[in-house]
């Protein structure tokens, strides 16, 4: 399989003093604090993840030629109570992503951190990120309980994003919900259930508000992409949510004109490293909304053997079929260039 390779879900490994440096002159012991991670520990574990050139020469042994990038350490701070204390964070953390891309703005694509407590200010970092060659945005995956994706709070961002064409995304283990008060890592039968059915239910909520309160419906040009969830359970909940909207649509009318899956095929993208079954299920989604990722540096990434992997998962796929989850989706979605293969 030669084909050109385009993950839409790696990251970075921020300094683990990023925050401290920048902010403690200002937020003094509130500022960020992470523990210095050495090449090959936690979520360390290859140079590229801190070092744009050795990342390509690392992106070229596994055969991929660009990445979509998002934070390591930085998802934990969508965690923050503290607004303002948030906003510096993100706007640090998105200067030091900007510096880190401009090594190969062709394969290195950010997603830029966009606080969401004040809209204000979520729109005009929005509007800096786009500005500075960013091509994705990210909130918070599990709102503030006092900010829900369906309140009229977010009515300036949603207008922001889809007038800038910028994606939005929703990673796994940002925000207000488990991981805030169980934390990661955990032992015991309850650190299983926070690792799937607990993300899963966050997942599902979350693009829930987006089609069962109208959101999608208004913002037709919205484009939201669900980050590291895999992709098999996806098909079963829309034909739920579409059965029980046909059966009570009449007694309980809602603010939508369509199937819930219709508003999913149009809007919603998600994103797949290792989902063997989820590539069974295309024939009942779209072969247009799913997008093949490595997760690179990551101790459960599918690096160096990313092509191994997608010949095992997707390897009795049509090659048009295959194209579009490998590279073609996530080409149309951020609007790329498609760069030239790198050689390993």
């Amino acid at each position: 399989m030669e084909e050109l390779l385009i993950s839409s879900d790696s990251h970075v490994m921020e300094p683990h003093d990023l925050w401290e440096k920048a902010l403690a002159p200002k937020f003094g012991d509130a500022a960020p604090k992470f523990k210095k991670l050495e090449v090959g520990e936690s979520f360390q574990h290859h140079p590229g993840g801190n070092d744009p050139h050795a990342r390509v020469k690392e992106m070229a042994q596994d055969g991929v030629s660009a990445e979509v990038l998002y934070p390591t350490l930085g998802l934990s701070l969508y965690q923050l109570d503290d607004a303002k204390l948030q906003e510096a964070c993100f706007q640090t953390y998105n200067d030091w992503l900007i510096d880190y891309c401009s090594v190969a703005n062709d394969r290195l694509v950010g997603v830029g951190l966009i606080p969401a407590y004040d809209i204000d200010v979520a729109v005009k970092e929005l509007e800096r990120c786009k500005n500075a060659g960013l091509q994705g945005a990210e909130i918070w995956e599990v709102p503030h309980p006092d900010l829900p994706f369906y309140s009229d709070h977010y009515t300036r961002l949603w207008d922001a994003l889809s007038e800038l064409e910028m994606p939005l995304s929703l990673h796994i283990l940002t925000g207000h919900g488990y991981v805030k008060t169980r934390g990661l890592g955990g032992r015991g039968v309850e650190n299983y259930r926070g690792s799937v059915n607990i993300k899963t239910y966050d997942a599902m909520n979350a693009v829930f508000d987006f089609v069962f309160y109208g959101i999608f419906e208004r913002y037709p040009k919205l484009k939201l992409v669900m980050v590291e969830h895999e992709i098999g359970f996806w098909p079963w909940l829309f034909q739920q949510w579409d059965y029980y909207y046909n059966r009570f649509k009449k007694s309980n009318p809602l603010p939508i004109t369509m199937n819930p899956s219709d508003y999913c095929k149009r809007q919603l993208f998600a994103t797949f490293f290792n989902d063997h079954v989820g590539a069974q299920t295309l024939a009942f989604w779209s072969d247009n909304n799913c997008m093949w990722s490595n997760d690179f540096p990551h101790e459960n990434s599918t690096w160096p053997n990313s092509r191994k992997v997608i010949e095992r998962d997707l390897g009795h796929l049509p090659a048009a079929t295959r194209a579009k989850l490998v590279r073609e989706t996530v080409v149309d979605l951020y609007g790329l260039k498609v760069p030239e293969p790198l050689a390993a």
